[in-house]
């Protein structure tokens, strides 16, 4: 009975980790620049790992797997935030911009927000 629940329940945390991987990396091929694709990986790094490693510490009971797999969440958790701003920081340096949302929408769009870079703002419609 309790062996059937601890099945379906790190069944249902694996199956949901997959899904936010999945998710992600739709994400990442289908984001437009750098700067959203790696809110994507994010979405994989703290959603998947976390719920795919959630469901191995269950399947594992308390032993020394757990442990190791708490250690290994804990990295995750840690480095990925830093790796993630270090990616940032260069990319702003190396000069590209992110992409943002323009607040006016033209008919010639069908509704659709534009996107446009920050530095032509000013620049007149284009």
């Amino acid at each position: 009975m309790i062996e059937t629940a601890v099945d379906i329940i790190s069944g249902i945390l694996v199956i949901a980790g997959s899904a936010f991987i999945v998710v992600g990396a739709i994400g990442l091929a289908r984001m437009p620049d750098v700067f959203a694709r790696m809110h994507a990986a994010g979405i994989i790094d703290s959603a998947g790992a976390g719920l795919l490693i959630a469901g191995m510490m269950i399947q594992a009971g308390l032993s020394l797997v757990t442990l190791k797999l708490i250690i290994l969440l804990a990295l995750f958790f840690f480095t990925s935030p830093a790796a993630t701003h270090a990616v940032a920081r260069a990319a702003l340096d190396a000069g590209l911009e992110p992409l943002l949302h323009d607040a006016t929408q033209d008919n010639d769009t069908g509704g659709k927000p534009k996107l446009k870079k920050p530095g032509a703002a000013g620049q007149g419609q284009s």
